[in-house]
């Protein structure tokens, strides 16, 4: 009852908000077109105009604007058309007050907020899970001046409460669709569970930052702040405040001095270096999120959603890419044979065939045409014909690099997205790839069969005793313990007191039986 209620109301907020209007009245059984006829009346005036799914999606609150946010990532599950309307969602919501963030601070740091900071100021950008306070730390008699997020009072049980409803709806839908059943709902809910119980640990978004701090700290044009561990835990995170200009400050940037169009190239080369070098990249590289400091590096803050990849799709990700470069599409289709991606039963050649319709037009526009994002998109739209499984870190990939590169975009339009991304990519194919790579796999594989021969004698040990111990069994049967018998006998007692109070109820419904028929 309570999960029919809360979602009464979800159900009453889409209506006004006018979501039901764009569903397509002839895909819903006669019953369902009554419900869709019926929520129109109470659609609101004006609702007609505008992203009407974002809108309401920000009026249920935190939970709804976070799997809002999720599903932009999955166009396997929602559609392409809902998933770029979903990705204008703003994480965006009004700071809770400054009593209630110090109290949190407090409480997390187990002192007072004036002893923890030389001073902590208001509010400078709320989101969903946390907002973010300026502040300033004294170490020495000198002062520096932090970042610090704190963790939305109450977030966490907000968060259990919405998805548990979001669980039930799943669940129900996969009980009695196929299609449900097929784009596997729960499954869907609970990553994005898994992803929100992260983001709701700052400690996690601190190690993030730290890890990509060492995974960069020889590139000279991107860095990130530093992690003030001391003031740093469950609920609240502390770092360096960046001073510099954001990337959607496109006035601020027109007056400086800096190259807009090297920025552009900056933004792409750094996004794949992570992706391909690293196998660890920014998954939310909106402008809000990016920086170019005084030095003129890229600063990246926001490490909430992370992506990774491992060296199989990493490999994946370079040969297609190289592979569209040089138009070479049958090693496009032979890379996804060998990862596995699609089975083995199609046919190379067809599935190359299909790659070549992607490709070929690509080859006939300009460059500032070609859309790298949008080639990818395609690609994993012609893989579904050939039974290829969804790979949730590639479409996370894909819709990152859509982010990335209308950021790049927007200070060059004319960007040559291909010849940028020549140089990471084959940097990385030739290290990796190449007869380097090949001597570093088998060194690699030489460590891990030396491992693996180095545990041989433990192994054997233990397999002779479980043999021994089998003919031991052989010999004098099955022995058990004191307290295995004695529990053994009280479970048994348990049973048969059941059985006989389960008799005795029986027996008195058939005696009641009987005299009822006389």
């Amino acid at each position: 009852m309570t999960h029919a209620a809360r979602l009464a109301r979800a159900a009453f907020v889409f209506a006004r908000e006018g979501v039901f209007g764009v569903v397509d009245p002839s895909l819903v059984p006669p019953p369902g077109q009554l419900a869709l006829r019926m929520a129109r009346l109470i659609e609101r005036r004006g609702a007609k105009s505008g992203p009407r799914l974002t809108r309401a999606l920000t009026r249920l609150g935190p939970a709804y604007l976070k799997l809002g946010q999720f599903l932009a990532t999955r166009p396997d599950v929602i559609g392409v058309a809902m998933a770029r309307d979903l990705e204008s969602l703003q994480d965006r919501l009004p700071p809770f007050s400054q009593a209630e963030a110090e109290a949190v601070v407090a409480a997390a740091l187990e002192r007072p907020v004036a002893q923890a900071f030389a001073s902590f100021g208001p509010s400078v950008a709320a989101a969903s899970i946390a907002q973010v306070h300026r502040g300033e730390v004294e170490k020495g008699g000198v002062r520096k001046q932090v970042a610090v997020k704190v963790l939305r009072p109450n977030v966490a049980s907000r968060f259990r409460r919405d998805l548990s409803d979001f669980f039930f709806v799943a669940n129900k839908a996969e009980a009695h669709s196929a299609e449900a059943r097929r784009l596997r709902l729960v499954e869907v809910i609970n990553t994005m569970s898994r992803s929100v119980a992260m983001e709701m640990d700052l400690r996690l978004e601190a190690a993030a930052l730290s890890e990509m701090a060492e995974n960069t700290r020889d590139d000279p044009d991107f860095r990130v702040p530093t992690v003030d561990w001391d003031r740093t835990t469950h609920n609240v995170l502390t770092m360096e405040w960046i001073e510099g200009i954001a990337l959607n400050d496109h006035a601020r940037l027109a007056q400086s001095q800096i190259d807009l169009p090297e920025l552009g190239r900056n933004v792409i080369q750094s996004f794949l270096r992570h992706a391909l070098r690293d196998g660890f990249f920014h998954a939310d590289m909106h402008p809000g999120n990016l920086f170019v400091d005084d030095s003129g590096r890229l600063v990246a803050v926001d490490f909430g959603i992370m992506g990774r990849l491992g060296l199989k799709e990493r490999r994946f990700l370079a040969e297609i890419l190289l592979g569209f470069i040089t138009r070479d599409y049958r090693r496009v289709a032979e890379v996804h044979f060998e990862a596995g991606y699609v089975p083995g039963h199609h046919s190379v050649e067809n599935f190359a065939q299909a790659i070549r319709a992607i490709g070929e037009p690509i080859h006939s526009r300009t460059a500032e045409e070609i859309s790298m994002a949008k080639l990818l998109t395609l690609l994993l739209e012609v893989t579904g014909l050939f039974d290829m499984q969804t790979r949730p870190e590639l479409i996370l990939l894909q819709k990152t690099m859509v982010v990335v590169e209308g950021v790049a975009r927007s200070f060059d339009p004319k960007l040559d997205i291909w010849t940028v991304a020549d140089p990471v990519v084959r940097e990385w194919i030739t290290q990796n790839l190449g007869p380097l790579g090949r001597v570093q796999g088998a060194l690699a594989g030489a460590g891990e069969l030396g491992r693996l021969l180095g545990g041989l004698p433990a192994l054997a040990s233990r397999t002779v005793s479980l043999i021994e111990q089998f003919e031991t069994m052989a010999r004098e049967g099955l022995t058990l313990g004191p307290a295995t018998i004695a529990e053994i006998k009280r479970a048994e007692a348990r049973s048969h007191r059941w059985s006989i109070l389960a008799l005795w109820v029986i027996a008195a419904a058939l005696v009641g039986l009987l005299w009822t028929t006389h």
